[in-house]
């Protein structure tokens, strides 16, 4: 148990390390630094280590490294857990899902410098490869969840029975999934809606408001206009899961959703009064990654309770293995009839 108590540990730290080099990368394109190493990959401007640095060389420079150790703990973590927990278990699933987005990540980072979509790029082909750079930084976020999550309940005191089932059902996960398609379809509009204020700059709210409203908007514009509506109808649906019938061991990260919804609701209006500074993008996007995550626990919370249950044997030792709630009521009869 202590051991699965440190992976857990760790699993957060790797998370929490992550959601840095997220809001690095948004330094990287708010500044327009995303140029700074030219179109080499992954050397920096055909170096290993360039010579006097421009700032935007810099700031791409250290986002690439920063990028590079998430690869190395990530890689630290599957190790641990392959060797920390058996074959079939969901631990080693999160594990191999968070290498597979890291590699992904690396390669769609790659894809940016190479094919020159950067710095002042206004193709669609730079928006549909920052939409799935974002997807894809969701997912690897998911992964990492996942494993902390369930390690987690592992390290926690075993139970001599399941949890309790009450209304933890499939009915009630698949409005959650929903939940999350949303939450990333929502994000990938906001991606490029950061782009978009990015390349297009507006002097005053009025200027930006008739960029947008333009009929010969560029694309990018008309996106922008599009996510706060697709914001709200989002977040309002949000809501409405979380005060649906939970589980008891949902209901916190219910509470924890609601709150970064409203704190978005009132975030979102004031970056487009603002004009979009750029640390108020940088906080929109933390909140962002914050409610997501939040959703991603609250969804495994759900599952856990419906879906998979950890059995614990009859004398209060470690877990003996996952198992299915079909598996389950056989394995607890036996360890009933035991006692």
């Amino acid at each position: 148990m202590a051991a699965m108590a440190a992976f857990a540990k760790y699993c957060r730290l790797v998370l929490v390390y992550n959601l840095a080099v997220i809001l690095w990368g948004a330094l990287v394109r708010a500044s327009g630094s995303g140029a700074g190493c030219g179109s080499h990959w992954p050397t920096c401007n055909g170096q290993v280590v360039p010579p006097k640095p421009s700032a935007a060389t810099l700031i791409e420079y250290s986002h690439r490294l920063s990028s590079g150790l998430v690869l190395v703990l990530v890689a630290v973590l599957a190790i641990w857990a392959f060797r920390l927990v058996p074959r079939g278990h969901p631990i080693r699933l999160a594990a191999t899902l968070a290498v597979a987005f890291t590699i992904s990540e690396a390669a769609v980072g790659a894809g940016l410098v190479l094919f020159k979509l950067v710095a002042h790029d206004e193709s669609l082909a730079r928006a549909l490869f920052v939409a799935a750079h974002l997807c894809n930084t969701l997912l690897l976020l998911a992964a990492l969840a996942f494993a902390a999550h369930q390690a987690g309940i592992e390290a926690a005191p075993p139970r001599a029975t399941p949890l309790p089932g009450g209304l933890a059902n499939q009915a009630h996960l698949t409005p959650l999934i929903g939940g999350l398609a949303a939450i990333m379809l929502l994000s990938a509009t906001g991606a490029v809606a950061a782009l978009g204020d990015t390349l297009f700059p507006a002097a005053t709210l009025r200027e930006g408001l008739a960029q947008d409203l333009s009929p010969t908007a560029h694309f990018l514009l008309r996106l922008r206009a599009f996510h706060p509506f697709l914001a709200l109808a989002a977040g309002a649906y949000l809501l409405y899961l979380c005060h649906r019938p939970l589980h008891p061991a949902t209901r916190p990260w219910a509470n924890r959703v609601r709150l970064l919804v409203l704190a978005q609701w009132t975030l979102g209006p004031l970056n487009l009064l603002l004009l979009a500074p750029l640390l108020l993008q940088l906080a929109h996007l933390l909140l962002a990654n914050l409610l997501w995550l939040a959703l991603v626990f609250m969804s495994l919370s759900q599952w856990q309770a419906s879906e998979g249950r950890l059995v614990h044997a009859p004398d209060g030792r470690a877990p003996v293995t996952w198992r299915s709630s079909e598996q389950e009521g056989e394995v607890v009869a036996e360890a009933s009839r035991q006692m």
